[in-house]
């Protein structure tokens, strides 16, 4: 967890601290930049960019926001600026191939995790950007609306709509009867 004496540390220039800063929203920036911009390349480049701004930027932080939900802006950000930069659709790589006909419900359960990873990706940037914020990484609406820069009624509605479409779209696992997708609320 991050301080605000941690914080302060790096910004008055202390090296050790702003290492530790970086180090630790590493992690949370990839996983966001992976679920947007559906591939490993990307994704890292996409952090990189991040960790490069968090380390401008984080003089002038005023903590308004957490830093987690800050640094998760900054993230968004890069990964809006990167598809816009190439104007074309970045498909999600197939990250689960398995060649055992024995593990049956491991490709079941690999398909489907593939499955809602190609869906998400299929969503407005917006609803994608809320969706990965609540279920990947379990942010509450309000830090959602301060990361994305939204009023909280804005986040609720890209959620409600995110989360039907994707019901839509996956609503052959829930007729299916082996798993019931469901997303929390």
């Amino acid at each position: 967890m991050l301080d605000s004496e941690l914080i302060q540390r790096a910004q008055a220039g202390e090296r050790k601290a702003l290492v530790e800063i970086l180090r630790q929203l590493e992690t949370p920036l990839y996983r966001t930049a992976y679920y947007i911009m559906g591939n490993e390349q990307d994704a890292l480049d996409a952090t990189q960019e991040a960790l490069l701004k968090v380390y401008r930027y984080l003089p002038s932080y005023k903590g308004d926001a957490m830093i987690y939900t800050w640094a998760q802006r900054i993230v968004t950000n890069v990964c809006m600026d990167m598809f816009r930069k190439r104007k074309k659709v970045v498909f999600m790589e197939e990250d689960f191939v398995q060649e055992d006909y024995h593990a049956g419900k491991e490709i079941e359960k690999g398909a489907i995790i593939s499955d809602l990873k190609q869906a998400i990706r299929r969503l407005p940037m917006p609803q994608q950007t809320a969706i990965i914020l609540r279920y990947v990484q379990d942010y509450n609406y309000k830090e959602i609306s301060e990361a994305m820069n939204l009023p909280l009624n804005t986040v609720k509605s890209h959620l409600f709509r995110g989360r039907k479409q994707l019901q839509k779209w996956l609503s052959e696992y829930q007729e299916g009867g082996d798993y019931l997708w469901r997303m929390k609320k």
